[in-house]
Protein backbone atom coordinates (compact mmCIF):
# COMPACT_ATOMS: atom_id res chain seq x y z
CA UNK A 1 0.00 0.00 0.00
CA UNK A 2 1.25 3.25 -0.73
CA UNK A 3 0.70 6.80 -2.46
CA UNK A 4 0.74 7.39 -6.09
CA UNK A 5 0.73 10.51 -8.31
CA UNK A 6 -0.90 9.63 -11.65
CA UNK A 7 -1.40 11.62 -14.91
CA UNK A 8 -4.23 13.46 -16.25
CA UNK A 9 -5.50 16.11 -18.38
CA UNK A 10 -8.50 18.36 -18.04
CA UNK A 11 -11.92 16.91 -18.80
CA UNK A 12 -14.09 20.18 -20.14
CA UNK A 13 -17.91 21.10 -17.76
CA UNK A 14 -16.80 20.31 -14.38
CA UNK A 15 -17.88 23.45 -13.65
CA UNK A 16 -19.70 23.66 -10.29
CA UNK A 17 -23.46 24.19 -10.23
CA UNK A 18 -25.52 25.97 -7.35
CA UNK A 19 -25.21 22.41 -5.83
CA UNK A 20 -22.12 20.78 -6.43
CA UNK A 21 -21.25 19.33 -10.01
CA UNK A 22 -23.87 16.87 -11.25
CA UNK A 23 -23.41 14.90 -14.17
CA UNK A 24 -24.94 11.31 -15.69
CA UNK A 25 -23.36 8.24 -13.17
CA UNK A 26 -21.69 7.06 -15.93
CA UNK A 27 -19.66 10.26 -16.49
CA UNK A 28 -18.58 9.80 -12.80
CA UNK A 29 -17.39 6.33 -13.52
CA UNK A 30 -15.18 7.23 -16.24
CA UNK A 31 -11.70 6.93 -16.04
CA UNK A 32 -9.67 9.63 -13.85
CA UNK A 33 -13.03 11.99 -13.78
CA UNK A 34 -14.06 11.95 -10.51
CA UNK A 35 -10.24 11.69 -9.40
CA UNK A 36 -9.80 14.95 -11.42
CA UNK A 37 -12.36 16.90 -9.56
CA UNK A 38 -11.58 15.37 -6.26
CA UNK A 39 -8.21 16.79 -6.81
CA UNK A 40 -8.87 20.37 -8.17
CA UNK A 41 -11.84 20.33 -5.05
CA UNK A 42 -9.04 19.71 -2.36
CA UNK A 43 -6.91 22.29 -4.35
CA UNK A 44 -9.51 24.95 -4.46
CA UNK A 45 -9.82 24.61 -1.07
CA UNK A 46 -6.02 25.04 0.06
CA UNK A 47 -5.67 21.69 0.16
CA UNK A 48 -6.84 19.24 2.73
CA UNK A 49 -3.42 18.13 4.72
CA UNK A 50 -3.32 18.21 8.53
CA UNK A 51 -7.24 18.38 8.01
CA UNK A 52 -10.86 16.45 9.03
CA UNK A 53 -13.26 16.19 6.50
CA UNK A 54 -17.07 14.65 6.63
CA UNK A 55 -17.51 12.47 3.92
CA UNK A 56 -21.31 10.75 3.31
CA UNK A 57 -23.85 10.38 0.48
CA UNK A 58 -27.58 9.74 -0.21
CA UNK A 59 -26.40 6.04 -1.22
CA UNK A 60 -28.03 6.11 -4.72
CA UNK A 61 -25.92 4.39 -7.69
CA UNK A 62 -22.08 4.28 -6.88
CA UNK A 63 -21.82 6.50 -3.97
CA UNK A 64 -19.99 3.48 -1.97
CA UNK A 65 -17.71 3.12 -4.42
CA UNK A 66 -16.89 6.86 -5.08
CA UNK A 67 -16.32 7.37 -1.12
CA UNK A 68 -13.85 4.85 -1.28
CA UNK A 69 -11.78 7.29 -4.20
CA UNK A 70 -12.32 9.97 -2.17
CA UNK A 71 -10.50 8.63 1.30
CA UNK A 72 -7.86 7.55 -0.90
CA UNK A 73 -7.27 10.83 -2.58
CA UNK A 74 -7.74 12.91 0.79
CA UNK A 75 -4.94 10.34 2.48
CA UNK A 76 -2.68 10.65 -0.43
CA UNK A 77 -2.97 14.35 0.17
CA UNK A 78 -2.21 14.43 3.85
CA UNK A 79 -5.48 15.15 5.73
CA UNK A 80 -5.49 13.68 9.45
CA UNK A 81 -9.06 12.49 9.86
CA UNK A 82 -12.34 11.28 7.67
CA UNK A 83 -15.86 10.93 9.44
CA UNK A 84 -18.11 8.69 7.32
CA UNK A 85 -21.36 7.59 7.51
CA UNK A 86 -22.23 3.81 8.20
CA UNK A 87 -21.67 2.32 4.54
CA UNK A 88 -21.04 5.86 3.16
CA UNK A 89 -24.84 7.08 3.98
CA UNK A 90 -25.91 10.17 5.40
CA UNK A 91 -28.70 12.89 4.43
CA UNK A 92 -27.18 16.49 3.60
CA UNK A 93 -28.51 18.11 6.66
CA UNK A 94 -26.94 15.06 8.94
CA UNK A 95 -23.78 15.77 7.00
CA UNK A 96 -23.77 19.46 7.75
CA UNK A 97 -24.63 19.06 11.41
CA UNK A 98 -21.15 16.54 11.84
CA UNK A 99 -19.84 18.99 10.47
CA UNK A 100 -20.26 22.01 12.79
CA UNK A 101 -20.88 19.86 16.02
CA UNK A 102 -17.21 17.61 15.46
CA UNK A 103 -15.70 21.31 14.40
CA UNK A 104 -14.52 19.64 10.96
CA UNK A 105 -12.81 21.78 8.33
CA UNK A 106 -15.65 20.90 5.77
CA UNK A 107 -17.02 17.60 4.27
CA UNK A 108 -17.45 16.29 0.73
CA UNK A 109 -21.54 15.26 -0.05
CA UNK A 110 -22.04 12.58 -2.74
CA UNK A 111 -25.59 13.52 -3.86
CA UNK A 112 -27.73 14.91 -7.26
CA UNK A 113 -30.18 15.71 -4.54
CA UNK A 114 -33.92 14.94 -5.86
CA UNK A 115 -32.68 13.63 -9.20
CA UNK A 116 -33.04 9.83 -10.21
CA UNK A 117 -30.33 7.41 -9.41
CA UNK A 118 -28.88 4.40 -11.01
CA UNK A 119 -25.90 3.29 -13.31
CA UNK A 120 -27.79 5.28 -16.53
CA UNK A 121 -29.34 8.10 -14.48
CA UNK A 122 -27.49 10.77 -12.22
CA UNK A 123 -24.93 11.42 -9.65
CA UNK A 124 -23.24 14.51 -8.00
CA UNK A 125 -20.84 15.93 -5.94
CA UNK A 126 -19.78 19.28 -3.50
CA UNK A 127 -18.15 20.50 -0.96
CA UNK A 128 -19.42 22.05 2.37
CA UNK A 129 -17.18 24.45 4.36
CA UNK A 130 -16.52 24.24 8.01
CA UNK A 131 -19.79 26.18 8.65
CA UNK A 132 -21.78 22.95 7.46
CA UNK A 133 -22.94 25.31 4.55
CA UNK A 134 -22.36 24.54 0.94
CA UNK A 135 -18.74 26.43 -0.93
CA UNK A 136 -19.64 29.72 -2.22
CA UNK A 137 -19.18 30.91 -5.45
CA UNK A 138 -15.26 32.27 -4.70
CA UNK A 139 -14.87 28.45 -4.04
CA UNK A 140 -15.99 27.07 -6.50
CA UNK A 141 -14.62 29.27 -9.11
CA UNK A 142 -11.34 28.59 -7.48
CA UNK A 143 -12.08 24.60 -7.71
CA UNK A 144 -13.47 24.93 -11.36
CA UNK A 145 -9.83 26.63 -12.33
CA UNK A 146 -8.15 24.34 -11.23
CA UNK A 147 -10.25 21.89 -13.11
CA UNK A 148 -8.88 23.67 -16.57
CA UNK A 149 -5.26 23.07 -15.80
CA UNK A 150 -5.25 20.30 -13.82
CA UNK A 151 -2.62 17.34 -14.97
CA UNK A 152 -1.83 15.20 -11.93
CA UNK A 153 -3.91 13.42 -9.20
CA UNK A 154 -2.52 11.75 -5.79
CA UNK A 155 -4.42 8.58 -4.54
CA UNK A 156 -3.55 5.86 -1.78
CA UNK A 157 -3.66 2.39 -3.46
CA UNK A 158 -4.68 -0.52 -0.79
CA UNK A 159 -7.49 -2.40 0.60
CA UNK A 160 -10.62 -0.72 1.06
CA UNK A 161 -11.82 0.99 3.79
CA UNK A 162 -14.08 -0.88 5.99
CA UNK A 163 -17.16 1.33 5.46
CA UNK A 164 -20.06 -1.37 7.66
CA UNK A 165 -18.16 -1.27 10.58
CA UNK A 166 -18.82 1.48 13.50
CA UNK A 167 -15.44 2.17 14.81
CA UNK A 168 -11.97 4.03 14.23
CA UNK A 169 -9.49 2.17 11.94
CA UNK A 170 -6.66 3.73 9.32
CA UNK A 171 -5.47 4.51 5.64
CA UNK A 172 -2.41 5.28 5.68
CA UNK A 173 -1.64 8.10 8.29
CA UNK A 174 -5.24 9.23 7.82
CA UNK A 175 -7.49 8.03 10.61
CA UNK A 176 -10.92 6.85 9.40
CA UNK A 177 -14.13 7.26 11.96
CA UNK A 178 -17.00 5.18 10.83
CA UNK A 179 -20.15 7.05 12.75
CA UNK A 180 -24.30 5.95 12.93
CA UNK A 181 -25.84 8.26 10.54
CA UNK A 182 -28.91 8.86 11.96
CA UNK A 183 -28.18 9.06 15.79
CA UNK A 184 -26.62 12.86 16.01
CA UNK A 185 -29.26 14.21 13.83
CA UNK A 186 -32.30 12.44 16.17
CA UNK A 187 -30.30 14.06 19.08
CA UNK A 188 -30.52 17.18 17.12
CA UNK A 189 -34.25 17.25 16.46
CA UNK A 190 -34.87 16.41 19.82
CA UNK A 191 -33.64 19.28 21.26
CA UNK A 192 -35.45 21.46 18.98
CA UNK A 193 -39.11 20.44 19.18
CA UNK A 194 -41.72 18.87 21.81
CA UNK A 195 -41.53 14.91 21.09
CA UNK A 196 -44.12 14.86 24.33
CA UNK A 197 -46.89 17.12 22.64
CA UNK A 198 -46.65 15.47 19.70
CA UNK A 199 -46.14 11.65 20.46
CA UNK A 200 -49.13 12.54 22.59
CA UNK A 201 -50.67 13.86 19.51
CA UNK A 202 -49.92 10.80 17.57
CA UNK A 203 -51.22 8.60 20.49
CA UNK A 204 -54.12 10.71 20.89
CA UNK A 205 -55.25 9.54 17.01
CA UNK A 206 -53.39 11.54 13.95
CA UNK A 207 -51.88 8.98 12.12
CA UNK A 208 -48.94 9.98 9.23
CA UNK A 209 -47.93 9.48 6.06
CA UNK A 210 -43.87 9.76 5.28
CA UNK A 211 -42.87 8.64 1.50
CA UNK A 212 -38.71 8.56 1.97
CA UNK A 213 -39.13 7.82 -1.72
CA UNK A 214 -36.25 4.88 -1.32
CA UNK A 215 -33.77 7.89 -0.44
CA UNK A 216 -31.70 8.49 2.48
CA UNK A 217 -34.29 9.68 4.99
CA UNK A 218 -36.21 6.32 5.40
CA UNK A 219 -34.19 5.77 8.19
CA UNK A 220 -34.00 8.92 10.00
CA UNK A 221 -38.08 8.85 9.34
CA UNK A 222 -38.12 5.48 11.28
CA UNK A 223 -35.86 6.40 13.91
CA UNK A 224 -38.14 9.81 14.56
CA UNK A 225 -41.69 8.63 13.80
CA UNK A 226 -41.81 5.91 14.37
CA UNK A 227 -39.00 5.13 17.05
CA UNK A 228 -39.16 7.93 19.24
CA UNK A 229 -42.56 9.38 18.33
CA UNK A 230 -44.70 5.99 18.88
CA UNK A 231 -45.94 6.06 15.22
CA UNK A 232 -47.00 2.78 13.97
CA UNK A 233 -44.69 0.46 11.97
CA UNK A 234 -44.93 1.40 8.63
CA UNK A 235 -45.87 4.89 9.21
CA UNK A 236 -42.52 5.47 6.93
CA UNK A 237 -43.37 3.93 3.47
CA UNK A 238 -40.58 2.99 1.11
CA UNK A 239 -37.82 3.54 3.84
CA UNK A 240 -34.92 1.78 2.35
CA UNK A 241 -32.66 3.59 0.40
CA UNK A 242 -31.85 2.20 -2.73
CA UNK A 243 -29.18 2.53 -5.52
CA UNK A 244 -31.59 3.32 -8.02
CA UNK A 245 -34.38 4.91 -5.55
CA UNK A 246 -36.50 1.94 -6.48
CA UNK A 247 -37.04 3.36 -9.78
CA UNK A 248 -38.74 6.48 -8.33
CA UNK A 249 -38.09 10.24 -9.01
CA UNK A 250 -36.99 11.46 -5.71
CA UNK A 251 -38.75 14.54 -6.12
CA UNK A 252 -40.76 15.56 -3.17
CA UNK A 253 -43.87 17.26 -5.08
CA UNK A 254 -47.46 16.42 -6.53
CA UNK A 255 -46.36 14.89 -9.88
CA UNK A 256 -43.37 12.99 -8.17
CA UNK A 257 -44.89 11.99 -5.19
CA UNK A 258 -48.23 10.55 -6.81
CA UNK A 259 -48.85 8.15 -4.71
CA UNK A 260 -48.57 9.95 -1.09
CA UNK A 261 -51.03 12.49 -3.81
CA UNK A 262 -53.33 10.02 -3.91
CA UNK A 263 -53.25 8.24 -0.62
CA UNK A 264 -53.93 12.29 0.84
CA UNK A 265 -56.56 13.33 -1.53
CA UNK A 266 -58.77 9.80 -0.80
CA UNK A 267 -61.55 9.29 1.24
CA UNK A 268 -59.25 7.42 4.11
CA UNK A 269 -56.58 9.92 4.17
CA UNK A 270 -54.46 9.94 7.16
CA UNK A 271 -54.56 12.89 9.17
CA UNK A 272 -50.92 14.44 7.52
CA UNK A 273 -48.63 13.92 5.08
CA UNK A 274 -44.83 14.15 3.87
CA UNK A 275 -42.53 12.86 1.78
CA UNK A 276 -38.34 14.18 1.69
CA UNK A 277 -36.20 14.04 -1.22
CA UNK A 278 -32.96 12.06 -2.43
CA UNK A 279 -30.56 13.39 0.02
CA UNK A 280 -33.12 14.55 2.86
CA UNK A 281 -33.24 18.57 2.22
CA UNK A 282 -36.50 18.96 0.71
CA UNK A 283 -39.66 18.33 1.42
CA UNK A 284 -44.09 18.36 0.57
CA UNK A 285 -46.05 19.01 3.28
CA UNK A 286 -49.83 17.59 2.77
CA UNK A 287 -52.94 17.26 4.70
CA UNK A 288 -55.84 15.23 3.97
CA UNK A 289 -57.56 16.74 0.43
CA UNK A 290 -54.93 19.98 1.45
CA UNK A 291 -51.70 20.42 -0.80
CA UNK A 292 -49.27 22.97 1.19
CA UNK A 293 -46.75 25.03 -1.51
CA UNK A 294 -43.24 25.18 -0.42
CA UNK A 295 -43.77 29.10 0.00
CA UNK A 296 -47.09 29.03 1.89
CA UNK A 297 -45.25 26.22 4.56
CA UNK A 298 -41.99 28.47 4.48
CA UNK A 299 -44.57 31.20 5.58
CA UNK A 300 -46.72 28.97 8.04
CA UNK A 301 -43.60 28.38 9.85
CA UNK A 302 -42.10 31.68 10.03
CA UNK A 303 -45.54 33.06 11.76
CA UNK A 304 -45.35 29.65 14.03
CA UNK A 305 -42.38 28.61 14.47
CA UNK A 306 -42.22 29.89 18.43
CA UNK A 307 -44.17 27.09 19.61
CA UNK A 308 -41.49 24.77 18.92
CA UNK A 309 -38.79 25.00 22.04
CA UNK A 310 -35.66 25.87 20.08
CA UNK A 311 -37.18 28.56 18.68
CA UNK A 312 -39.39 29.50 21.85
CA UNK A 313 -37.46 33.07 21.35
CA UNK A 314 -38.89 34.00 17.97
CA UNK A 315 -37.23 33.89 14.77
CA UNK A 316 -33.97 36.85 14.56
CA UNK A 317 -35.36 37.25 10.71
CA UNK A 318 -36.36 35.50 7.32
CA UNK A 319 -34.92 34.93 4.42
CA UNK A 320 -36.65 33.13 0.91
CA UNK A 321 -35.06 32.84 -2.78
CA UNK A 322 -35.86 35.86 -5.41
CA UNK A 323 -38.30 32.85 -6.72
CA UNK A 324 -40.07 32.08 -3.73
CA UNK A 325 -43.47 33.55 -2.98
CA UNK A 326 -43.72 36.97 -1.40
CA UNK A 327 -46.64 35.16 1.15
CA UNK A 328 -43.18 34.73 4.13
CA UNK A 329 -42.45 38.31 3.57
CA UNK A 330 -46.17 39.37 4.41
CA UNK A 331 -45.79 37.77 8.14
CA UNK A 332 -42.23 39.49 8.65
CA UNK A 333 -43.96 42.31 8.16
CA UNK A 334 -46.53 41.78 10.49
CA UNK A 335 -44.13 40.32 13.16
CA UNK A 336 -41.71 43.02 12.80
CA UNK A 337 -39.24 40.87 11.34
CA UNK A 338 -36.01 41.75 8.70
CA UNK A 339 -36.67 39.92 5.34
CA UNK A 340 -34.16 39.18 3.00
CA UNK A 341 -34.50 37.83 -0.64
CA UNK A 342 -31.21 36.08 -2.08
CA UNK A 343 -30.42 34.38 -5.50
CA UNK A 344 -31.51 30.33 -5.74
CA UNK A 345 -29.08 28.53 -3.81
CA UNK A 346 -28.77 27.59 0.04
CA UNK A 347 -25.21 29.14 0.02
CA UNK A 348 -26.85 32.88 -0.29
CA UNK A 349 -28.92 31.92 3.41
CA UNK A 350 -25.52 30.80 4.98
CA UNK A 351 -23.78 34.33 5.21
CA UNK A 352 -27.09 35.83 6.78
CA UNK A 353 -27.32 32.85 8.91
CA UNK A 354 -23.64 33.22 10.32
CA UNK A 355 -23.93 36.83 10.57
CA UNK A 356 -27.00 36.24 12.90
CA UNK A 357 -29.39 38.37 10.52
CA UNK A 358 -31.78 35.23 10.08
CA UNK A 359 -33.13 32.09 11.90
CA UNK A 360 -35.26 30.88 9.08
CA UNK A 361 -34.90 30.58 5.40
CA UNK A 362 -36.71 29.14 2.31
CA UNK A 363 -37.12 28.32 -1.31
CA UNK A 364 -40.02 27.39 -3.40
CA UNK A 365 -38.01 24.15 -4.64
CA UNK A 366 -39.58 22.41 -1.52
CA UNK A 367 -36.76 23.50 0.36
CA UNK A 368 -36.76 24.66 3.87
CA UNK A 369 -34.33 25.03 7.14
CA UNK A 370 -32.97 27.16 10.34
CA UNK A 371 -29.90 27.53 11.48
CA UNK A 372 -29.72 24.73 12.99
CA UNK A 373 -27.87 23.50 10.18
CA UNK A 374 -26.58 25.30 6.90
CA UNK A 375 -28.63 22.96 4.84
CA UNK A 376 -32.21 22.73 3.69
CA UNK A 377 -33.85 19.68 6.02
CA UNK A 378 -37.26 17.96 5.00
CA UNK A 379 -37.32 16.20 8.39
CA UNK A 380 -36.84 19.48 10.04
CA UNK A 381 -39.88 20.86 8.61
CA UNK A 382 -41.72 18.13 9.03
CA UNK A 383 -41.25 17.71 12.66
CA UNK A 384 -42.09 21.95 12.60
CA UNK A 385 -45.25 21.15 10.97
CA UNK A 386 -45.91 18.53 13.68
CA UNK A 387 -44.99 20.69 16.38
CA UNK A 388 -46.99 23.58 14.76
CA UNK A 389 -50.19 20.82 14.77
CA UNK A 390 -49.61 20.10 18.08
CA UNK A 391 -49.33 23.29 19.92
CA UNK A 392 -52.22 24.61 18.29
CA UNK A 393 -54.55 21.56 17.82
CA UNK A 394 -55.61 22.20 14.54
CA UNK A 395 -55.52 20.46 10.86
CA UNK A 396 -53.45 21.23 8.40
CA UNK A 397 -56.38 22.31 6.34
CA UNK A 398 -57.13 25.06 9.61
CA UNK A 399 -53.75 26.04 10.29
CA UNK A 400 -54.13 26.96 6.25
CA UNK A 401 -57.32 28.84 6.37
CA UNK A 402 -56.37 31.02 9.58
CA UNK A 403 -52.82 31.88 7.87
CA UNK A 404 -54.49 32.88 4.85
CA UNK A 405 -57.54 34.80 6.85
CA UNK A 406 -55.07 36.89 8.83
CA UNK A 407 -52.55 37.57 5.92
CA UNK A 408 -53.78 36.86 2.43
CA UNK A 409 -53.09 33.94 0.22
CA UNK A 410 -50.63 34.61 -2.56
CA UNK A 411 -51.50 31.77 -4.97
CA UNK A 412 -48.21 30.71 -6.44
CA UNK A 413 -47.29 27.98 -9.38
CA UNK A 414 -43.66 26.51 -11.06
CA UNK A 415 -44.07 25.56 -14.28
CA UNK A 416 -41.47 23.67 -15.37
CA UNK A 417 -40.28 22.93 -18.90
CA UNK A 418 -37.55 20.05 -18.94
CA UNK A 419 -34.83 18.68 -21.10
CA UNK A 420 -34.70 21.48 -23.42
CA UNK A 421 -31.96 21.74 -25.97
CA UNK A 422 -29.67 24.42 -24.35
CA UNK A 423 -28.63 26.21 -27.41
CA UNK A 424 -32.89 27.35 -27.77
CA UNK A 425 -32.77 28.02 -23.81
CA UNK A 426 -29.80 30.43 -24.17
CA UNK A 427 -31.73 32.11 -27.19
CA UNK A 428 -35.20 32.97 -25.43
CA UNK A 429 -33.60 33.84 -22.29
CA UNK A 430 -30.97 36.30 -24.02
CA UNK A 431 -34.15 37.81 -26.35
CA UNK A 432 -36.47 37.97 -22.71
CA UNK A 433 -33.43 40.17 -21.36
CA UNK A 434 -32.76 42.59 -24.76
CA UNK A 435 -36.61 43.30 -24.11
CA UNK A 436 -36.42 44.21 -20.59
CA UNK A 437 -36.27 47.59 -20.78
CA UNK A 438 -39.36 48.00 -23.15
CA UNK A 439 -41.69 45.91 -21.37
CA UNK A 440 -42.59 48.93 -18.86
CA UNK A 441 -46.99 49.55 -20.15
CA UNK A 442 -47.12 46.68 -22.14
CA UNK A 443 -50.52 45.26 -21.44
CA UNK A 444 -51.29 41.51 -21.23
CA UNK A 445 -54.86 40.97 -21.24
CA UNK A 446 -55.91 42.69 -17.93
CA UNK A 447 -52.62 43.28 -16.54
CA UNK A 448 -49.75 46.02 -17.16
CA UNK A 449 -46.45 45.45 -17.10
CA UNK A 450 -44.85 47.93 -14.10
CA UNK A 451 -41.41 46.99 -14.01
CA UNK A 452 -39.33 44.07 -15.59
CA UNK A 453 -35.45 43.54 -14.61
CA UNK A 454 -32.45 40.93 -14.31
CA UNK A 455 -32.25 40.52 -10.93
CA UNK A 456 -28.99 40.91 -9.25
CA UNK A 457 -28.06 40.59 -5.58
CA UNK A 458 -25.58 42.41 -3.42
CA UNK A 459 -24.76 40.44 -0.48
CA UNK A 460 -24.94 42.18 2.30
CA UNK A 461 -22.73 40.53 4.37
CA UNK A 462 -19.84 39.93 2.19
CA UNK A 463 -20.38 42.52 -0.40
CA UNK A 464 -20.11 40.06 -3.12
CA UNK A 465 -22.41 40.64 -6.13
CA UNK A 466 -24.38 37.95 -7.95
CA UNK A 467 -25.73 38.86 -11.57
CA UNK A 468 -28.29 36.92 -14.03
CA UNK A 469 -30.10 35.54 -11.18
CA UNK A 470 -33.87 35.55 -12.89
CA UNK A 471 -35.47 37.67 -14.87
CA UNK A 472 -38.29 39.49 -12.79
CA UNK A 473 -41.60 41.03 -14.54
CA UNK A 474 -43.96 42.28 -12.40
CA UNK A 475 -47.41 43.88 -13.23
CA UNK A 476 -49.37 46.82 -11.81
CA UNK A 477 -51.32 45.33 -8.41
CA UNK A 478 -48.02 42.85 -7.63
CA UNK A 479 -48.61 40.19 -9.55
CA UNK A 480 -45.42 38.71 -11.04
CA UNK A 481 -43.79 36.00 -12.74
CA UNK A 482 -40.11 35.42 -12.70
CA UNK A 483 -38.14 33.04 -15.27
CA UNK A 484 -34.91 31.54 -14.89
CA UNK A 485 -32.80 28.22 -16.01
CA UNK A 486 -31.99 25.67 -13.71
CA UNK A 487 -28.54 24.49 -12.46
CA UNK A 488 -29.67 21.18 -11.10
CA UNK A 489 -30.33 18.82 -14.20
CA UNK A 490 -27.69 17.17 -16.20
CA UNK A 491 -28.97 17.04 -19.78
CA UNK A 492 -30.35 19.92 -21.33
CA UNK A 493 -31.76 22.64 -20.42
CA UNK A 494 -34.85 23.22 -17.44
CA UNK A 495 -36.66 26.31 -17.47
CA UNK A 496 -38.65 27.26 -14.70
CA UNK A 497 -41.42 29.51 -14.56
CA UNK A 498 -42.70 30.94 -11.14
CA UNK A 499 -46.31 32.75 -11.46
CA UNK A 500 -47.64 35.03 -8.31
CA UNK A 501 -50.85 36.73 -7.85
CA UNK A 502 -52.20 38.12 -4.22
CA UNK A 503 -55.76 37.38 -3.52
CA UNK A 504 -57.09 39.11 -0.02
CA UNK A 505 -60.55 38.16 -0.30
CA UNK A 506 -60.98 34.93 -2.42
CA UNK A 507 -59.01 32.29 -0.46
CA UNK A 508 -60.16 28.98 -1.92
CA UNK A 509 -59.89 29.45 -5.74
CA UNK A 510 -57.51 26.48 -7.66
CA UNK A 511 -54.21 28.23 -8.11
CA UNK A 512 -53.56 27.42 -11.85
CA UNK A 513 -57.04 29.12 -12.14
CA UNK A 514 -56.23 32.23 -9.83
CA UNK A 515 -53.16 32.30 -11.78
CA UNK A 516 -54.75 32.04 -15.09
CA UNK A 517 -54.06 35.66 -16.29
CA UNK A 518 -50.51 36.04 -15.01
CA UNK A 519 -49.87 32.63 -17.50
CA UNK A 520 -51.07 33.75 -20.45
CA UNK A 521 -49.05 37.08 -20.06
CA UNK A 522 -45.92 35.21 -19.27
CA UNK A 523 -46.22 32.95 -22.40
CA UNK A 524 -46.92 35.74 -24.79
CA UNK A 525 -43.97 38.15 -23.27
CA UNK A 526 -41.44 34.88 -23.24
CA UNK A 527 -42.51 33.24 -25.79
CA UNK A 528 -42.37 30.07 -24.88
CA UNK A 529 -43.90 28.24 -27.68
CA UNK A 530 -42.16 30.44 -29.99
CA UNK A 531 -39.07 29.29 -28.62
CA UNK A 532 -38.92 25.82 -27.55
CA UNK A 533 -42.23 24.37 -29.81
CA UNK A 534 -43.86 23.53 -25.48
CA UNK A 535 -47.02 24.90 -25.01
CA UNK A 536 -47.43 23.09 -21.89
CA UNK A 537 -45.17 22.51 -18.92
CA UNK A 538 -44.01 18.99 -17.90
CA UNK A 539 -44.39 19.42 -14.05
CA UNK A 540 -46.30 21.99 -12.34
CA UNK A 541 -46.01 22.35 -9.22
Amino acid sequence: MSKVSIATTPFEGQKPGTSGLRKKCRVFMGEHYLENFVQAMFDGIGGVAGKTLVVGGDGRFHNDVATQTILAMAAANGAARAIIGQNALLSTPAASHLIRTMQTDGGVILSASHNPGGIDEDFGIKFNMSNGGPAPEAVTNAIFERTQSIDTYHIWQGDPVDLSTIGVSSLGDMAVEIVDPVAAYVDLMQSLFDFPAIAKMIAGGLSIRFDAMCAITGPYARAILEDALGAPKGTVTHGTPLPDFGGMHPDPNPTWAHELMDEMMGADAPGFGCASDGDGDRNMIVGPGCYVSPSDSLAVIAANAHMAPGYADGLKGVARSMPTSAAVDRVAEALGLDCYETPTGWKFFGNLMDDGRVSLCGEESFGTGSDHVREKDGVWAVLMWLNIMAATGKSVRQIMADHWARFGRNYYSRHDFEAIETAKADALMAELRGALSGLAGRSEGPLTVAHADDYTYLDPVDGSTSSQQGVRVVFEGGARFVVRLSGTGTSGATLRLYLETLETIDLDLEPQEALASVIAAAHSIIGIERHTGRTAPDVIT
